[in-house]
Order: structure tokens, then sequence, then C-alpha cells
């Protein structure tokens, strides 16, 4: 139950955190209007650490936040497939729940902002050009890469030993790594969770005049980082990295 607990309220707050930082950048009358690419890059690792702290303190050690990286934790046998569907299932909804949170700090500003994609934005991904194939690969192979990544981090096998305590700091630095270096494909969810409970929320939330949620783009932020995650595997197990 523990592990429940500090997977949803991660997951909050890491969508709190990334949402937020969007709507601040973006929403009309936002003082932080127009930030800019690097503060949106440091805005997402950095809600990726709060959400790992979060999640630890509150007794899941894991901190996934992440249904692609609990799919291939299942593979290792680190959960059960019953734990990785109640795992993912409180990962979305924290997610929700963070998107809610992110509607009501921002309350007076929806109103303010005529553009519906905007508005969108802030919740979901939405691809700069819309190209199944090639939004597919860069959510693909982005996922693969974050998830080489952490074990990189995590593992320690070849010399580099990152403290425990240390680790979110870490992993939130190769967030904001990706997203500088080719985030602008699709804006990178990488993360299934990450896309979903948002757009769930953009569909349900009384957010004025909001347009659709796009839920023909919503299969690949879904889809695509399970499959990169679980290549990540294969590519880690072949290199002797797990």
């Amino acid at each position: 139950m523990d592990n429940l607990v500090g997977e949803f309220f991660g997951t909050m707050i890491l969508i709190t955190f990334g949402c937020g930082n969007v709507a601040n950048m973006n929403l009309n009358k936002s003082k932080a209007q127009g930030g800019g690419w690097v503060c949106l890059a440091f805005g997402w690792g950095f809600a990726v650490m709060m959400g790992a702290f979060t999640s630890i303190t509150l007794g899941a050690p894991q901190a996934d936040l992440n249904p692609a990286i609990t799919l291939v934790k299942t593979f290792m046998n680190i959960y059960t497939v019953e734990q990785f569907f109640a795992t993912s299932l409180v990962q979305i909804l924290g997610a929700i729940a963070g998107s809610v949170l992110v509607y009501l700090l921002f309350l007076s500003h929806w109103k303010e902002t005529e553009d519906k994609t905007i508005k969108l934005c802030v919740f979901a991904t939405k691809p700069a050009v819309r190209n199944n194939f090639a939004n597919f690969l860069n959510e693909f192979l982005g996922t693969a890469i974050l998830m080489f990544g952490i074990w990189m981090i995590v593992v320690g096998r070849f010399g580099v030993n990152v403290p425990a305590d240390y680790i979110p700091f870490f992993i939130g630095l190769l967030i904001a790594a990706l997203t500088f270096s080719f985030g602008g494909v699709t804006g990178l969810a990488l993360n299934p969770a990450r896309d979903l409970g948002p757009r769930i929320a953009h569909a349900i939330l009384p957010i004025a005049g909001k347009g659709d949620s796009d839920w023909n783009y919503s299969w690949i932020p879904i889809i695509a980082p399970c499959c990169g995650t679980i290549f990540a595997y294969f590519v880690a197990k072949v290199l002797g990295v797990i």
C-alpha cells in the first residue's frame, strides 16, 4: 500500500510541477509567458526530481512515476503482473490529480487564453509535425534512451556509483537533457501516465474555451514509451548492464 500511495502522490507532484511549468510559460497574462525551451527543459527535470523525492519519502522506493518503467520492471520480476496494473492505475490517477491542481492554480488564465491548442498542450503532448510513424519513433527512441540512461546512473557496475540519495537529481538532469536534445518533435511524453492522465483531465475539466482532447494522437504517447522501455531492456541484457 505504501508503494501505491507514494506512486500516486509522486506522479501528482510530477504533473503539478511539469504541466504547471507549461501553463506558466504559455497562458496569456502569466508573468512567465514566453519563458522558452530552457525553462521548459529544466522545469520538467525539476518536476521529475520532486516527484521522485515525494514518491520515495511516502514509501515507494522504486519511484517509477511511469507505467512504461513499471512495465519493464515487471519483466525483471520486480513487480508481479497484478502489481504492474495497480501501480500503473495509481500513476494515471495521480497524473489526473496533478492536472486538476494545475487547472486550479491557473484558474483565471484559461478564459484569457484564446488558443485552444495552447490549452491542450498545457496538459497533453502534441507533435510539432503530425506524422504518426515519425512521432512514434521519437517517443519510442526517446523512452528507450531514458530507460538506458537510468540504468547507466543507478547500476554502478562500470565504476560510476551514484549515491542513492542523489539519484533523483541525476534523473532530473537526464530528463532535462532529453528535452534539450530532441524534445521539440513531440514534446516528449516518455511516460503513458504523464500524457494520458492530463489528457483525461483536459477532457473532463470545465476549461473555458477548450477544444477537443486530440484522442486520435493519444495512443502514441501510451504505446511508444512502453515499447521503448522493453527495447531498452533487451539491449541492456545483451550488453550485460542488467
